[in-house]
């Protein structure tokens, strides 16, 4: 049963990330960063599908991932392609935005931040930058969503030229909320660790109970 959980955490939270992209960000020519954003840097100058763009450049990070940590390759791949597929089939609810700048922000940073959490939550994820932060987190004690952040928001401010300082400053807002999402919900259900109580005062207290 954990195969038929995992797909459909996969589809809830691609569904997720695509209507937060096309109902939020894109009419207002905001950012993410990431995979993402490079996928909307070539949509806003190319008119390319950012799916498509997202798949072409996450093949040398999988390339990467293949070869140090064949397990989370073998986790992430699928994941990709079915968040890059969904993006694009749901370009169409970019004409049905009619929220403000700061909702359409906050909106589109919280679905994309609870897809990315739930994708991450089961082992996979969008592919590029996030598998990078991922394979990153499981070497360090940094939590995934920091890197995340970090990364995006290099992504973000290299889009300055293209959407302008206002929409730059609503785009961090954006992997804000994305970054808070995304460790929100991938934390959901993980196995925190026992309350250890080590010391004199643990000896202590292990003696007074076996009294």
């Amino acid at each position: 049963m954990m195969w038929l959980q995992k797909g459909a955490a996969i589809l809830t939270g691609g569904i997720a990330i695509a209507i937060g992209v096309n109902l939020f960000l894109v009419p207002h020519r905001l950012m993410d960063g990431g995979m993402i954003g490079i996928g909307l840097l070539a949509n806003y100058f190319f008119h390319l599908p950012p799916g498509l763009v997202m798949i072409l450049f996450s093949v040398p990070v999988f390339g990467l991932v293949f070869v140090y940590d064949r397990s989370l390759f073998y986790h992430s791949f699928h994941g990709m392609l079915i968040e890059t597929l969904l993006i694009d089939m749901f370009a169409p609810l970019r004409a049905w935005n009619i929220w403000a700048l700061p909702f359409s922000a906050v909106a589109g940073g919280a679905l994309i931040g609870m897809g990315t959490g739930l994708l991450l939550a089961y082992r996979t994820n969008t592919g590029g930058t996030d598998l990078i932060a991922q394979f990153l987190a499981r070497r360090t004690v940094i939590p995934v969503a920091l890197y995340i952040f970090i990364i995006d928001g290099i992504i973000v401010s290299a889009s300055i030229p293209v959407i302008g300082a206002e929409r730059t400053v609503y785009s961090f807002i954006t992997i804000l909320v994305v970054a808070i999402f995304t460790h929100l919900i991938y934390n959901i259900g993980q196995k925190k660790p026992p309350y250890v109580v080590i010391g004199p005062l643990g000896r202590e207290a292990g003696r007074r109970w076996r009294n």
